[in-house]
């Protein structure tokens, strides 16, 4: 796949690219020279997907990241939250 240089020095990554390693916007890269090669590298993998769903109970909107999700900080929350579609 090709991409170009915007004139800020900016490059898209392809959708594909981006669905296949799980990158939305916001995350991190680290950015390096390899070999005249530059390697772009997501700083970290995200274990759980974060969803809305509709509470069984109270019928309300409610976030999950599936069942064997660890308990969240209100930072954590705040980070998935900013970074959500």
């Amino acid at each position: 796949m090709q991409t170009k240089v915007s004139t800020k020095g900016q490059v898209v990554l392809p959708g594909p690219i981006r669905r296949r390693l799980d990158i939305r916007a916001g995350d991190p890269l680290d950015a390096n020279i390899e070999n005249g090669r530059i390697v772009l590298t997501p700083q970290r993998k995200r274990t759980h997907r974060v969803k809305f769903v509709t509470d069984p109970v109270t019928g309300l909107p409610a976030l999950t990241a599936g069942p064997n999700a660890p308990t969240l900080s209100s930072k954590e929350v705040e980070e998935i939250l900013a970074n959500f579609p």
